[in-house]
């Protein structure tokens, strides 16, 4: 057999015309355009008698535009703006590293004032966010659920902010709160790598951004979700004076397991324990769950907390402690202020916390894996472009995409979406697109381009 007998004809020149790739990714740029994020950002980004080539709005939106099509560099803006065919003009990497220079905590504030405006837009559009899911089922009608938890971005030079971190590696150590009805990345804090994995503070305040993003109407009732490195008395002070007559905030957060717990366990009789629920709502062989509530003394934390314990037996080569060792399950723990539901109904809606980390691979994927720059505000004000650029991908997702592309990860999305080449036609003072019909997403990538197109202007 010839390997090579498909190449044999092949001959590559460099003078083809009216060819353009990255087709979907105008997609990105029209979305946020006709959802005026675009110009929100314009006008947060002004400044007083100033009036640049490049407005810097439009650079924002083309960075956001050029992360979420997989660009990991600044220099990779040129993708965009060597086919002015389709995108017109578009700033040199030059003029975006001076855009983003230019953002301080002024423009920072704005940037969230312009995203919560459009998200609010956008929600409308929708019909309100879709519900967040657990075992199987809605967590609730109207239920926002927030998901914080914070992730380490290797760096492989000494860059400001850059240190050691808890896990022997070098870097930064940004906080992140996702909204799981969504996906989107509501906020992003970039923090020095040897952070705290539990300062509260950081905690509050990304999470008093987080829900600021969200639109007023949805704030009735809000969940939220975090590991035990939430589980502060402040974070949780914090959390329960929130809660007014006409918003409710409850939280999910994960409990650490110390020698009160232990004691509280060990005192459990056998018949405390009821099976637990598995991702899919059926019972989930191996694994029970219990509640250590009137077992420990929690005095000091807030009224109404009440921590569930689940038991499950470990997977072959677990690591397990002393106490563990002893009767050979494995113990887990979280708080919660809700007072309804099964225990094994609210564990479970607990474990579905873990998506969390999915979002975070996601965003590593699209722009946080990877710092521009050696000073901290530049490399803060490009996580708020990944951070837009994540936010466009699910909009695109929840508003024009149907079937597996409406679920699909960024890396799947760009291969068979954002990268999409054709051919681009003039005529009639129109610009055409003419996508190859052999293209097995040809007639998705249409219909996303009409209902984007349909999208009212913006008031």
């Amino acid at each position: 057999m010839k390997f090579t007998a498909w190449s044999k004809d092949l001959r590559v020149t460099a003078d083809g015309t009216g060819v353009v790739s990255h087709v979907g990714a105008a997609l990105l740029r029209m979305l946020a355009d006709r959802s005026g994020l675009t110009g929100a950002l314009s006008g947060g980004l002004a400044r007083r008698g100033r009036w640049p080539v490049h407005d810097r709005g439009r650079v924002l939106v083309d960075l956001a535009v050029m992360i979420a099509d997989g660009g990991e560099a600044i220099c990779d803006i040129d993708v965009l703006r060597h086919q002015h065919e389709v995108f017109g003009s578009v700033a040199s990497d030059t003029t975006v590293w001076r855009a983003l220079d230019e953002i301080g905590a002024a423009q920072l504030r704005r940037i969230a004032v312009a995203r919560a405006r459009v998200r609010a837009r956008m929600w409308q559009l929708f019909g309100g966010a879709p519900a967040a899911r657990a075992a199987g089922r809605d967590i609730g009608a109207g239920v926002v659920v927030l998901d914080v938890d914070s992730t380490i971005v290797l760096a492989h030079s000494d860059k400001d902010g850059a240190a050691a971190t808890y896990k022997h590696t070098y870097g930064f150590h940004p906080i992140l709160v996702t909204c799981d009805n969504t996906g989107e990345m509501l906020a992003v804090k970039l923090r020095p790598g040897n952070a705290g994995a539990n300062t509260a503070t950081d905690h509050v305040e990304v999470l008093a951004d987080a829900i600021a993003q969200i639109p007023v109407s949805h704030r009735r009732h809000l969940l939220v979700r975090g590991d035990s490195a939430a589980a502060t008395h402040k974070v949780l002070d914090w959390l329960t004076n929130l809660n007014t007559t006409r918003r409710r905030v409850e939280y999910s957060i994960g409990w650490s397991i110390g020698e009160p717990e232990r004691a509280a366990i060990t005192a459990l009789p056998a018949t405390a324990w009821t099976p637990a629920l598995a991702a899919d709502g059926g019972i989930r062989e191996g694994a029970q769950v219990a509640e250590l509530t009137g077992l420990l003394t929690l005095t000091s934390w807030p009224q109404g907390a009440r921590v569930i314990v689940r038991r499950e037996r470990p997977h072959p080569g677990a690591q397990l402690c002393l106490f563990e060792e002893r009767d050979g399950w494995r113990y887990t723990a979280i708080v919660t202020n809700t007072q309804a539901g099964a225990l094994q109904w609210l564990e479970a809606r607990h474990r579905a916390h873990a998506r969390v980390e999915d979002r975070i691979r996601c965003a590593k994927d699209t722009g946080l894996r990877r710092l521009p720059s050696r000073e901290f505000t530049i490399n803060q004000a490009w996580c708020v472009a990944a951070a837009i650029a994540a936010d466009l991908i699910c909009w695109l997702q929840l508003h024009a995409l149907d079937g597996d592309l409406a679920t699909a990860e960024p890396k799947r999305l760009r291969y068979r979406l954002l990268h999409t080449a054709a051919r681009i036609v003039h005529g009639q003072r129109r610009r055409r697109v003419r996508i190859p019909a052999t293209w097995p997403w040809a007639e998705q990538i249409t219909a996303a381009f009409t209902r984007i197109t349909a999208i009212p202007a913006p008031g």
